[in-house]
């Protein structure tokens, strides 16, 4: 099961770096705004959409495998209805490289099924739930 209690989401909001998948390049809207708040606020947020060549400062990746560094979490901003090739994409990236640790849908994104996948490769998880609401009410 998806992590509700605080403890679960503070694990998650202890990885670091966070990969963003539908990372916008528009201020003022919540893929870019939040991601923003996460970088103030010491993340090292590599943004991962196809569409951008850069957001928030840094080169912007094609998609998740295309990302060189580490991540640790990956923050999603994509539609329920894509949470479950977004988390193939994880579960191939953790076989490969072994790295990723968790997976954040942000709030109105939802997928039980595979974030169960997830579950079972080990990885903690959440969803329906916006990070930078639980950074401010955690970890402030």
């Amino acid at each position: 099961m998806p992590v509700t209690d605080d403890d679960g989401l503070r694990e998650l909001l202890s990885m670091d770096p966070v990969a963003v998948v539908g990372c916008s390049t528009t201020p003022g809207k919540a893929a870019h705004d939040i991601p923003r708040y996460l970088q103030d606020h010491g993340y090292t947020v590599i943004p991962v959409n196809p569409y951008a060549d850069e957001v928030l400062g840094r080169p912007a990746a094609d998609t998740l495998a295309d990302v060189d560094e580490d991540v640790e979490l990956v923050d999603v901003f994509r539609p329920s209805e894509e949470v479950a090739g977004i988390v193939d994409d994880v579960l191939a990236r953790r076989e490969g490289r072994g790295d990723v640790r968790g997976v954040w849908l942000q709030r109105g994104i939802t997928d039980d099924d595979a974030l169960a996948r997830a579950e079972d490769a080990g990885l903690v998880t959440t969803q329906d739930r916006c990070m930078k609401v639980e950074h401010r009410r955690l970890r402030g």
